[in-house]
């Protein structure tokens, strides 16, 4: 009998491998598949680029055989749809002679949405839920785009020990060392579009693409909020409203104080990523204008510690955004 703790474990796993699918899935979920049999890792998978094959589909093919009784171990419901571009991940676990399959998150989409599980529990197969925070922060682009009809959305800020992104004259480049900037770059290659302002656009004219060997082609998206124009290949919106209209599941911010500010009074933010350089300007620019909160306590319990680590001299700490 398994444990609901090797469940759960297996399931951490599932949402590791569903990575390798961002942001390259879109605009399918990237989904982990595990295949477990007597302990051991029979078969892996994970959503490929453009959608397909789902994960369970890529799974199932490389374990061939040894996927009969085995336990599939699905960050999302298996889908319970066919379409002109593949069967049902449901349909396709039956025919492979699973004994069992644990899913982390229950598929909101109507089309599956309970009806994949059921599905596999009509054709004899343990089937459960069991909630795995894991799972679910994997698919947080695509849950975020179904519950709230806009990408999920995290912001970067760069920043010295007194909060400052730039100097007094506007100097900002380099805050930060190598290393954070490198991390930066794997951030960019996992959105599918990043937003700046057009303050920031003008003044720098960044290039927001991956400067990372072997990663240059994830670059996303470029899109600059702004009431001005900009070059060709880059996308314009004009107020922070239209994040919603974006092309996107993951949406990465790179912004000044205002814009910064805008989208946070907004509450469009659902996760803050700090790089904090052991500097201190004094007199700088803020990272953050003001957001307009009535009182002290109107700040408090809107954010919680995600993930730290230290890179170089410079640390780093996310947080996410409690709903």
């Amino acid at each position: 009998m398994t444990s609901a703790a090797t469940d759960a474990r297996w399931l951490d796993a599932a949402a590791r491998l569903a990575g390798r699918s961002r942001p390259a899935s879109y605009p399918n979920p990237g989904v982990g598949c595990i295949l477990v049999k007597d302990d051991r890792v029979v078969g892996r998978g994970w959503t490929h680029a453009g959608g397909r094959p789902h994960a369970e589909a890529a799974a199932l093919d490389q374990a061939g055989e040894a996927a009969r009784g085995a336990t599939a171990y699905v960050t999302l419901e298996p889908c319970a749809h066919r379409s002109p571009r593949g069967p049902a991940c449901s349909d396709l676990l039956v025919e492979a002679g699973v004994a069992r399959v644990v899913a982390g998150v229950e598929d909101p989409d109507p089309r599956t949405a309970g009806d994949g599980l059921a599905r596999l529990r009509k054709a004899g197969i343990e089937a459960a839920f069991l909630p795995s925070p894991a799972a679910e922060a994997s698919l947080a682009g695509y849950l975020t785009r179904v519950h709230h009809d806009r990408p999920h959305i995290t912001m970067k800020i760069a920043m010295s020990l007194d909060g400052c992104i730039a100097m007094a004259s506007g100097e900002s480049q380099w805050i930060t060392g190598d290393a954070a900037r490198a991390h930066v770059h794997s951030r960019r290659a996992q959105a599918d579009a990043i937003l700046v302002g057009g303050g920031t656009w003008r003044a720098d004219r960044p290039r927001l693409d991956v400067r990372l060997p072997g990663l240059e082609t994830r670059s996303p998206q470029r899109v600059v909020l702004t009431r001005g124009v900009a070059p060709d290949g880059v996308k314009v919106i004009n107020t922070p409203a239209q994040v919603a209209g974006l092309d996107a599941l993951y949406l990465y911010v790179e912004a000044g104080a205002n814009i910064a500010a805008s989208l946070l009074a907004a509450d469009l933010v659902d996760r803050l990523e700090l790089y904090r350089a052991p500097i201190v300007i004094g007199g700088g620019r803020g990272a953050v204008a003001d957001l307009g909160l009535d009182s002290l306590a109107a700040a408090h319990g809107r954010w919680q510690l995600a993930e730290s680590r230290q890179l170089g001299s410079d640390s780093f700490a996310a947080y996410s955004r409690l709903r």
